[in-house]
């Protein structure tokens, strides 16, 4: 897949989708006190105590926005109170719904960094996505040893100074994108090889060694707004795709 010249859209009044389309959405969670409140009635209580457990102020508040924010664009796919949405989750923390009584069926995942959100929705197709804030990384190649797979880390050794920190960025998203669609976790990192060359097309290609198997997902590469770097990732081939603000 090549990377994607991402534009964000206001939402249609009628949210629906249909087999092979993916909705991302993207939101500011630095919000005003008083939307922070309105989203905190909404969380379910375990999602409060979560909230209070936080030790600084921002991060409650991002939290809160992140979930509450999640509640709401769920409700309008689901046609559901954005209180009345269950969650379940997966050995290693994955969120999923859990009371689909409903004739829909949602895919959905979500990634943070600094104040800024992305959150993916399919109609059933499994995904998952992540963003980073592109802080300066001058340990790039150690934790590119320390992490990635050994061909990986030749090639962020054999790049110049200037793309070394992108291409690190974008092994890790495409990666945790990966991961986090299957629900494994950061513990496969060096089991998933991604390309990462700056300018070259996103491709996972392979996984534990197996390049079928990675044949059968899609990566893209989105840039959701300066200074951060995303990917999602895809079960199947190609997808129909729309970007919208919240």
């Amino acid at each position: 897949m090549t990377t994607l010249s991402t534009q964000w859209c206001p939402p249609p009044t009628d949210l629906s989708l249909s087999a092979g389309d993916v909705h991302v959405w993207r939101t500011e969670l630095d919000l005003p006190i008083e939307q922070i409140e309105n989203l905190a009635q909404i969380l379910s209580t375990d999602e409060q105590q979560r909230a209070d457990r936080f030790y600084f102020e921002r991060d409650k508040k991002h939290f809160i926005a992140g979930r509450g924010i999640l509640r709401t664009i769920l409700g309008r796919y689901l046609d559901l109170a954005p209180t009345k949405i269950e969650f379940s989750y997966s050995p290693r923390g994955k969120p999923e719904l859990a009371n689909i009584d409903t004739k829909k069926t949602l895919s959905f995942n979500l990634s943070h960094s600094k104040g800024l959100a992305l959150y993916a929705v399919s109609e059933s197709q499994p995904l998952g996505i992540d963003l980073e804030y592109t802080r300066t990384m001058p340990d790039a190649e150690q934790l590119a040893k320390r992490f990635f797979s050994t061909n990986e880390y030749k090639v962020i050794r054999t790049l110049p100074n200037d793309q070394k920190q992108e291409a690190f960025f974008n092994a890790w998203t495409r990666k945790e994108a990966y991961l986090k669609a299957t629900g494994e976790g950061l513990i496969g990192l060096s089991q998933v090889e991604v390309s990462l060359i700056p300018g070259e097309p996103p491709m996972l290609l392979s996984i534990a060694g197996d390049q079928q198997a990675a044949s059968h997902w899609s990566l893209y590469h989105l840039i959701p707004t300066p200074d951060y770097i995303a990917a999602l990732a895809v079960e199947g081939q190609g997808g129909n795709l729309n970007y919208f603000g919240f």
